[in-house]
């Protein structure tokens, strides 16, 4: 019998991926900052939720779902706890969850990012594919900060641009 020995490579570290995500929130950070304190809370495009509300999101996610992995809480996603009225209160609650992020995330050892969790008590995925989810989300909503800013006649922050 013949025993084939395989080495795994590791395409990235978990302090590389929590730096590219800080990446993405400093980028969304900007955004925020660029809009106009109104348009930040009022304009929308096609229907779509102003920016401000979007943020809110963001901030419901990050956050508290590390907080759940870590803690092997699963209770249900809400943004009922934030209602900000200024763009200073949003940028400043931006901050504190980017600390709480950074605390969270550093919790979780390696081998937890190929652990199936029950995210919210609903979305059941490998820790890693939900951390990229929070990624996904953020772009995605960042996208659409772009797309008002533009309508605006705001030149947007170059998305390369991340720290």
């Amino acid at each position: 019998m013949t025993t084939t020995a395989t080495a795994t490579k590791q395409f990235m570290t978990s302090e590389q991926l929590l730096n590219d995500w800080q990446g993405h929130r400093n980028l969304t950070r900007r955004v925020i900052e660029s809009f106009p304190e109104k348009e930040l809370f009022e304009f929308s495009v096609g229907g779509m939720r102003p920016f401000a509300k979007l943020a809110v999101e963001m901030i419901s996610i990050g956050g508290p779902a590390l907080k759940g992995i870590v803690e092997g809480n699963m209770e249900a996603y809400s943004e009922e706890a934030f209602n900000p009225k200024t763009k200073e209160e949003l940028l400043k609650k931006w901050d504190e969850e980017t600390e709480v992020i950074n605390h969270y995330f550093n919790m979780i050892s390696e081998e937890r990012f190929q652990e199936t969790f029950n995210l919210f008590g609903e979305y059941e995925f490998p820790v890693y594919q939900n951390i990229l989810y929070f990624v996904d989300n953020e772009v995605h909503h960042r996208g659409q900060g772009y797309v008002y800013l533009r309508a605006l006649g705001i030149e947007p922050p170059f998305f390369w641009e991340r720290f």
